[in-house]
């Protein structure tokens, strides 16, 4: 019984989003002031991606890394907590996979960077999911308020911008007004974004989530600096040269929960993805060679993510 909802400890999660913004209007107003801004392109200098089922946590004074960000969200909700006093900040793009797990390593994440700071609040904001027509995101947003409900430490919900508040209707269909955002690591500041650059190992890091990873996987160490991407394994995909003979449309309509409303890029990614599971059916064997993980440091002179032996 720790989740904080509008400066009120509430004994249960709210178990839907309107119900949520009906008693609590503020809601609205925040998620309005988000709308506001306008969407920004940010490229790969300084920038930490998180991509779906994945997480990362840092501090303000990390020289790596000024911006935490994760787009390509229809469905999928992007959770941001934050320490208030310290500013340690951890982000996560979750599709319903690993949900509790991640939401208890967000807050631990959070709360070590934390330690020696002063006095202040977590802090939790949801940005993404719409209106869709098979109600996933309504349950994903239920199942990750129920999450953080559960966590031993008090937890804020300070801005909630999902459901009917980032839904708009084009020609009778629903379409999410965020794909994505960024969070300004030194002011905590949440803005909407989209990410041209996703990081290094991008058909990898799919790969897993595609063939059904469970994990949520935490990609960054603030304390070394490194990206870290692995080790893991996935079960080869049966019948991916079938998929990779499909039409752009087949691929769309069966591998996406919201084929109407994905970015235009998503097929192309899909099958950069197929074709990467193609070449590395047991990647144990071939991708994480000796069981070693890919580090990744930040380039002083490019900015950019450059591979590192560790």
């Amino acid at each position: 019984m720790v989740l904080v909802v509008n400066g009120v400890l509430q004994e249960e999660a709210p178990t839907d989003s309107r119900s949520l913004y009906a008693a609590h209007p503020i809601y609205r107003e925040t998620a309005a002031q988000l709308h506001s801004m306008p969407a920004k392109l940010v490229g790969p200098v300084g920038l930490l991606y998180v991509l779906q089922r994945e997480m990362a946590a840092t501090l303000p004074h990390d020289k790596n890394v000024n911006i935490l960000g994760s787009d390509d969200m229809t469905s999928c909700i992007i959770v941001v907590t934050r320490h208030s006093g310290s500013g340690a900040v951890a982000l996560a793009h979750l599709d319903g996979t690993g949900t509790e797990d991640a939401a208890g390593a967000m807050v631990q994440r959070v709360s070590d960077l934390a330690i020696g700071y002063p006095e202040g609040r977590l802090e939790l904001q949801l940005v993404g999911g719409f209106s869709d027509p098979s109600h996933y995101s309504e349950e994903l947003f239920f199942n990750i308020l129920c999450a953080f409900h559960k966590q031993p430490v008090e937890i804020d919900l300070t801005l909630c911008c999902v459901g009917e508040l980032n839904t708009t209707v084009r020609g009778g269909i629903h379409w999410p007004l965020i794909y994505g955002i960024g969070v300004h690591v030194k002011t905590g500041e949440i803005f909407p974004a989209t990410f041209p650059d996703k990081g290094p190992d991008q058909p990898l890091r799919t790969a897993r989530q595609l063939t059904g990873g469970q994990q949520v996987l935490d990609i960054y160490d603030c304390v070394s600096g490194f990206l870290k991407i692995g080790p893991f394994n996935y079960d080869p995909l049966r019948g991916v040269d079938l998929w990779l003979a499909q039409t752009d449309q087949f691929i769309l309509q069966h591998l996406s929960t919201t084929p109407e409303v994905e970015p235009p890029h998503f097929v192309s990614q899909i099958r950069a993805t197929l074709k990467y599971i193609q070449d590395n059916q047991f990647p144990a064997v071939t991708v994480f060679r000796d069981n070693r993980p890919h580090y990744y440091g930040r380039d002083e002179t490019t900015g950019l993510w450059q591979p590192v032996r560790y």
